[in-house]
């Protein structure tokens, strides 16, 4: 299902996304525990979630949306573990 341009792309509320991440997590264990290389499992993921995000909500929104990364990446947007 594609939004309209107006609908402010990717919000979910919150258990929503912890129980996909959840789901996705699982997933990527899986795969790694098959043998699949970690790198390999993450870049399919990623694209994975991109395509779904572009038949949903169209490749501009996407694209605006992937601009907001760098800055989430460098801030610990992501980071799990503690950095020594």
């Amino acid at each position: 299902m594609i939004h309209d341009s107006d609908t402010a792309p990717f919000d979910v509320d919150a258990e929503s996304k912890r129980l996909a991440l959840g789901l996705v997590t699982e997933a990527f264990a899986e795969g790694c525990l098959d043998g699949i290389d970690g790198d390999c499992m993450a870049q399919a993921a990623l694209f994975a979630a991109f395509q779904e995000l572009v038949a949903t909500y169209g490749e501009d929104a996407t694209a605006r949306y992937a601009e907001t990364l760098p800055e989430r990446i460098r801030g610990g947007g992501f980071t799990t573990t503690l950095q020594h």
